[in-house]
């Protein structure tokens, strides 16, 4: 269990776990406190909207229909992967589910997924209370995709609510695993969007995918004029590659900045220098 986050707070949050957030209007106050509790909170669960289009899906999750009034959710994930906040506080997105899936997710004691619920919207527990919710723009008829921008936002939203009350992946959970009347997030393996969330969770929130930490270039004594003049040589070419690596040419062998290697080249030309004094005597 767990008090809300700030609006301020859970902003810091996606945005230090490198979510692209869009605040729509007065998301802050936008909200259903005035029928009914929100917290203390023990997950977060994830939608689909069962729209097409970005801005008509907005305003959807944010006005709502006229027997469901919005917010909708606290966050809409569109298919670029920008998540619209669209309200904060309590809002009609969970509705009613099953108190045992509730005890499961409070204790994270299921095992790779909570129980299948028994109760649905109309004599469930209050999930509105209890959760964070997202809708993601997706039609929910099992053919429109899950953009990979979409699926990214979506792990990273949820790592950044778990990483800020201390929680585990398995604080998260699809509709339809609240809700026995619900098929949401159709399309989405929510086993694997929890593993995902986990490994998220393992890094640091400014972690991303296929990204690794550079390793500097090995440091090798250099003993004789021929070494030195392929270390120079070596040197001057890593300069004339930063250029390009920035721009993104896929070199991948530049880890440096100019002033390490101008650093390198300096010494090795003042022991070159040495060397051929050293010549001279000898003549």
């Amino acid at each position: 269990m767990a008090n809300p986050l700030s609006a301020s707070a859970v902003l810091a949050a996606l945005r230090a776990e490198g979510v692209r957030v869009v605040e729509v209007g007065n998301w802050r106050t936008h909200n259903r406190n005035s029928r009914g509790a929100w917290g203390p909170l023990n997950g977060s669960i994830v939608h689909h909207t069962v729209t097409k289009g970005t801005d008509a899906t907005v305003r959807i999750v944010r006005d709502g229909y006229a027997d469901l009034p919005g917010p909708l959710c606290h966050g809409m994930i569109a298919k670029d992967g920008q998540v619209h906040m669209v309200g904060w506080g309590r809002t009609n997105h969970a509705g009613g589910g099953d108190p045992k899936v509730l005890e499961q997710v409070i204790a994270e004691s299921y095992g790779t997924a909570p129980s299948k619920p028994a109760r649905g919207n109309s004599n469930g527990t209050d999930g509105n209370a209890h959760f964070y919710g997202w809708e993601c723009e997706n039609l929910g008829d099992g053919k429109d995709l899950w953009p990979k921008a979409q699926y990214d936002a979506i792990v990273r939203v949820q790592a950044a609510l778990c990483r800020a009350h201390g929680w585990t992946a398995k604080s998260v959970i699809g509709h339809r695993e609240w809700s026995s009347d619900k098929v949401d997030p159709r399309g989405i393996d929510m086993t694997k969007l929890r593993a995902d969330v986990a490994e998220r969770l393992q890094r640091p929130a400014s972690w991303s995918p296929g990204k690794t930490t550079p390793t500097p270039p090995k440091e090798t004594p250099v003993s004789t004029t021929d070494d030195r003049v392929k270390a120079l040589h070596t040197n001057l070419l890593s300069i004339g590659e930063i250029g390009t690596t920035a721009k993104g040419t896929p070199s991948g062998r530049v880890e440096h900045g100019a002033g390490y290697y101008l650093a390198h080249l300096l010494n090795e030309v003042r022991a070159l220098r040495a060397d051929v004094a050293a010549l001279k005597k000898e003549k």
